[in-house]
């Protein structure tokens, strides 16, 4: 089914006519659920510090994670105490419950423990976004959002909408018949829209890539560089919304690859990173996280660093210092 439907939203295939009542049916619901919201027939609840929502449009991955991690360490050379509240996809804890760099993936999620690691952020999951950010709030000045745009019981101050630029928005339809959650319009209304990777997507905003800092071994020890390897073959392993991204990336190093896409969030087990062939094995920091327990020597992920561009990312680094700025002032 998800083959099917990546094909039809994605891949220019035929028949997604046939879902177009469901498509229907979804539009009708989400926009009564904006408009419950709007009209105060829902409430939504702010936690009492400042919260930036970091979404997408689409579902599947559009690389918000490297976009957090980069926010919330921007934010942290500012002098902000930073949180982050995640739904915790690929987890069975339902919250709100504090992560740490050494979490089971299992239990909070893939996403989450990579933040706790890459950043000095106090990370909470949760199934109740509203919950995790109300435990996080006495301890941070700034809440980050991961995902959660249409989550509209988390009052937020700052909506950031990321865009897979290769992908866009696919065929431009509300799911099931599309990728989209929301209309495409609903971009006017937030604060900034950073459009990642290579791509024209077909709207203004922000442009941002991911930069290979360095192949990391799972047993520790020395990194190595992506030109390291010369060329050789390897197997690349991506348990991401879009696997293709990371291996045209590992292509752009001159690197043969042999492909081993899996759906976002996959658990992994120990065959799923053992060749007989002995080749390196490479795969995203997302998928490194779930394969600690069973870490063996030829097995590397690619850590990245997103790196929006630079007038425009500052200005929205400041926006949200000075969002905190006037929240700490106000009585």
């Amino acid at each position: 089914m998800r083959v099917f439907l990546e094909r039809i939203w994605f891949g220019g295939g035929r028949g997604s006519w046939l879902l177009a009542p469901l498509e229907l049916l979804f539009a009708l619901l989400a926009a009564l659920r904006r408009w419950s919201y709007r009209l105060g027939l829902s409430s939504s609840i702010h936690p009492g510090r400042v919260v930036v929502v970091v979404g997408n449009l689409t579902v599947g991955g559009s690389g918000k994670t490297p976009i957090i991690v980069w926010l919330a360490t921007a934010l942290t050379a500012r002098g902000l105490r930073v949180g982050v509240v995640s739904r915790g996809y690929g987890g069975t804890e339902t919250g709100p419950v504090e992560v740490l760099s050494s979490s089971s993936p299992a239990r909070v999620g893939d996403e989450p423990v990579l933040i706790a690691r890459r950043t000095q952020a106090r990370v909470v999951v949760g199934r109740d976004r509203v919950a995790a950010a109300v435990q996080l709030a006495p301890a941070v000045d700034v809440i980050l959002a991961d995902d959660g745009l249409q989550h509209y019981r988390l009052a937020r101050d700052l909506e950031i909408v990321v865009v897979d630029a290769r992908r866009g928005f696919g065929n431009g339809h509300l799911l099931p018949r599309g990728p989209l959650r929301e209309p495409v319009r609903r971009l006017s209304s937030v604060a900034a829209v950073i459009l990642n990777g290579e791509g024209e997507p077909g709207v203004p905003g922000m442009r941002a890539r991911l930069a290979p800092s360095g192949l990391v071994p799972l047993l520790g020890g020395k990194r190595l560089h992506l030109e390291d390897l010369g060329g050789r073959r390897v197997h690349a392993v991506a348990g991401i919304g879009d696997p293709e991204r990371f291996f045209k990336l590992l292509e752009s190093a001159q690197l043969q690859i042999i492909r081993h896409p899996k759906p976002d969030h996959a658990v992994l087990t120990p065959a799923d990173v053992e060749f007989a062939d002995g080749y390196p094995v490479l795969m995203t920091e997302k998928d490194a996280v779930k394969c600690m327990g069973f870490a063996r020597a030829g097995l590397y992920y690619l850590e990245v660093t997103a790196e929006p561009e630079a007038v425009q990312g500052a200005r929205l680094v400041e926006r949200i210092v000075e969002l905190v700025a006037r929240r700490k002032g106000s009585p």
